[in-house]
This record gives C-alpha cells, sequence and structure tokens, in this order.
C-alpha cells in the first residue's frame, strides 16, 4: 500500500486554505472564529503595548478625522459605528441561519441552549446592578452579558479532547443566543435622542428590501445601496449604527432562491473578513488601556470592576451551568450525550470570556477613567474566567483518568 510521505502543510497555506475553501456554514463559522480569536488575542496585545508606549500617537491616530467628516466621526467611530456594522450583519446572518435551518430551528434542541444563555445573561446583569447600586455607573449593566465566541472556540482547541464536541457546539449555540440579547439590549437601553424622521425613513427602507426579497432578487450587489442607507438611517435615528448590521443579517433568505444559498455565500464572503480585519481592528482601536503602577490598585476599588468582575467570572458560571442543569433535571432541555456535569460547569466559565461585545458596550456606557477601569476589569475577569474553565476542564479529564 502506498504511503504518503508529503511534507506538512505550512501554517500559512492552512490558514487561506480554511478562509478560502468550501465547507459546510457551521465548520466555517468555526474555523474562522479560530483563526480570528489568534488575530484577535494579537491585536489586543498590540494595543495595550501601543497604548502604554506611546499613548500619544495611540490617542491621536483613533481622534483623527478624516477629510470628507460629513457625519462627524474620528477613526475609532468609523471602526466602532461603521466597520462594526459588518461584524454584527455576520452575527444576524449566522442567527438568522440557525433560528431556521440550524442548531435553533427545532424548539426542543433550541430549549436548552436558550435557557442556558438567558441565564448567563440575567444573572451577570443582576450583579453588575447590585454592585453599582444608586450610582451613575449602572449604566454599564449590559457590559458582563456578552460572551466572545472567538475566544471561547480558541480556548477549547487548546483543550483538544478534554473538552468534548458537544461542549463546543453547546457554546456555540448559546453564544448565537447572547449575541441575540446584545443585540436587543444595545437597540433598547443604549439609544438616545431618537428622531422619528430617520426611523421612519429605516422602515422604509427595511420594506424595500422585503419587497425585492418578494421580487424574487437573490443577487447580494442588489441590497448593497439599501443596506449603506438603512445604516445612514439608524445612525441619525439615535439607535446605534451597528443595529443595521443585524437588520439585513435577519432578513437575508436562509432559505436557497433558485438553487442558490445567498445566506451561506454571504458567510463565505464575509465572515473572514470580520473574524480577520473588522474585529482586531475593533480590538486595536478600543483595548488600548494605559497600565501604570497604581492601576490595579484602583482597580480593586472601583464598583464598575467589580460589577464586571463578579458578573463574567461569578455570574455566567452560575447563570449558564446553574439554568443548563436545572433545565436538565426539570425535563425543559437536553444536553449534548456527551457532556457530564464538569463540561456544563467548565464550559460556563469559559463563557465568561467576554471581549468583543463586552468592549463596545463598554464604549458606549461610560467614558474617561471609568471606561479605562471598565476595559482593564473586561480583560482581567476574561484572563479569569479562561483561566478557571480550562482548569476545571483539565482537572476533569484527570480525575476521569485516574478513576478508569
Amino acid at each position: 500500500m502506498p504511503t504518503d510521505h508529503s511534507p506538512p502543510t505550512p501554517v500559512v497555506e492552512r490558514l487561506v486554505r480554511r478562509v478560502f475553501a468550501r465547507r459546510p456554514p457551521l465548520l466555517d463559522f468555526i474555523h474562522d472564529e479560530l483563526a480570528g480569536g489568534l488575530v484577535l488575542l494579537v491585536a489586543t496585545a498590540l494595543a495595550l503595548v501601543w497604548a502604554n508606549l506611546g499613548p500619544g500617537m495611540y490617542e491621536s491616530l483613533w481622534t483623527w478625522h478624516p477629510p470628507l467628516d460629513l457625519l462627524h466621526l474620528d477613526l475609532h467611530g468609523w471602526v466602532n459605528d461603521g466597520l462594526m456594522a459588518i461584524f454584527f450583519f455576520v452575527v444576524g446572518l449566522e442567527i438568522k441561519r440557525e433560528l431556521v435551518v440550524g442548531e435553533l430551528s427545532s424548539p426542543r434542541d433550541a430549549a436548552m441552549p436558550v435557557i442556558a444563555a438567558l441565564g448567563g445573561m440575567a444573572l451577570p446583569a443582576l450583579l453588575f446592578l447590585v454592585v453599582n447600586a444608586g450610582s451613575a455607573t449602572e449604566r454599564g449593566w449590559g457590559i458582563p452579558m456578552a460572551t466572545d465566541i472567538a475566544f471561547v472556540l480558541g480556548a477549547l482547541a487548546l483543550l483538544g479532547p478534554r473538552a468534548p464536541s458537544g461542549l463546543r457546539l453547546f457554546l456555540l449555540a448559546v453564544a448565537i443566543v447572547d449575541d441575540l440579547g446584545a443585540i436587543a439590549v444595545i437597540a433598547v437601553a443604549y439609544s438616545s435622542g431618537l428622531s422619528a424622521g430617520y426611523l421612519a425613513l429605516a422602515v422604509a427602507v427595511v420594506g424595500f428590501v422585503v419587497l425585492l426579497r418578494w421580487l424574487g432578487a437573490s443577487r447580494p450587489a442588489a441590497y448593497a445601496i439599501p443596506a449603506i442607507v438603512l445604516w445612514f438611517a439608524i445612525h441619525e435615528s439615535g439607535v446605534h449604527a451597528t443595529v443595521a448590521g443585524v437588520a439585513m443579517g435577519l432578513l437575508t433568505p436562509a432559505q436557497p432562491i433558485d438553487g442558490r444559498s445567498v445566506i451561506d455565500e454571504l458567510q463565505h464572503r464575509l465572515h473572514p473578513f470580520s473574524a480577520l480585519v473588522v474585529v482586531p481592528l475593533f480590538a486595536l482601536a478600543n483595548a488600548g488601556v494605559v497600565i501604570r503602577g497604581d492601576t490595579l490598585g484602583d482597580l480593586t476599588g472601583s464598583r464598575v470592576a467589580w460589577g464586571i468582575g463578579l458578573g463574567l467570572v461569578v455570574g455566567k458560571t452560575l447563570g449558564v451551568a446553574g439554568a443548563a442543569l436545572a433545565a436538565q433535571r426539570l425535563g425543559l432541555g437536553r444536553l449534548p450525550a456527551d457532556l457530564a456535569g464538569r463540561h456544563v460547569i467548565g464550559g460556563a466559565m469559559l463563557a465568561g470570556i467576554g471581549f468583543t461585545v463586552a468592549l463596545f458596550i463598554a464604549e458606549l456606557s461610560f467614558d474617561g477613567g471609568t471606561l479605562a477601569e471598565a476595559k482593564l476589569a473586561i480583560l482581567v475577569a476574561s484572563l479569569v474566567a479562561a483561566a478557571a474553565g480550562s482548569a476545571v476542564l483539565l482537572a476533569g479529564r484527570t480525575l476521569a483518568g485516574r478513576r478508569a
């Protein structure tokens, strides 16, 4: 029998193949998130180093206004309001696909991740509100609700066989529901000064997109101009502009049209760009926190930091694991067959890795020193959650081996 002695494929070539090769949508999503998690980690480290070695240069770059400043947005604003609309569009596509033809399309299969996600959103928000009760910092209650699936999948990939495949699918489904909740929070709780005229324009554009769908338009190019107009209308309406991306994602048909799967085609084209370019740029623009000698000391006395830390580390663990195990005990949902209680607890701890959306909501909630405290608390709490979840999953594997 012939043996293949070809040399191993270089890392860069494997990455390129992963980005551009056709794969099933769920595998596409997971592979792009894993690669994106690595780039995101590098971008975060670079932002921290840059902000501390050259704070003046870092600040001046992101506060720079382009020559044609029609919307009065600096570079930081274009990243957060403009490019992040693409990220939320991809999130909207994934939510739509999962709700219609994916893991969340069956009420019985969707029950468990929905219940777990609701627990993992409600308890962190409640803990934050308890810690910050009676102060202006209550506004940040949405920060610890978010889970960063790119970093979670990265942690699971490093754990290898110690993290069952069922845990990846369970946490991915939880994160999708979590994203939907975060989008609702951004749209409702972080909107201000609403303009009825621009909201009416946004509604009209949505109606036009629905009409295009009814007429059978399946080419993505047909929706490009309506998408830009919708983004502008929502930006000017007082609702955060990224909601336009979610709306367009949810309006995308999940079922094939004329034999073409529009939603899969868009995901295949845009998800690598979102994961490998947009989100790392967001991290580069937002994760730069100046760390001085007394910074961590100040953090221990910050109600915002404690609210975020308890929310992400304790609230996510108790919320996700408690809700999931209670739902299973009550027969309200079912966990994947290869998951034991320790997997659920370890996975719930990993769900406390809040980064992209957590930083995004922090930017909407605070400014100045409070924002810096919130960002640093997100980074520290996410590291603690990653270490704790990994330790539980590793310890569980060791104990199982000893019993055998």
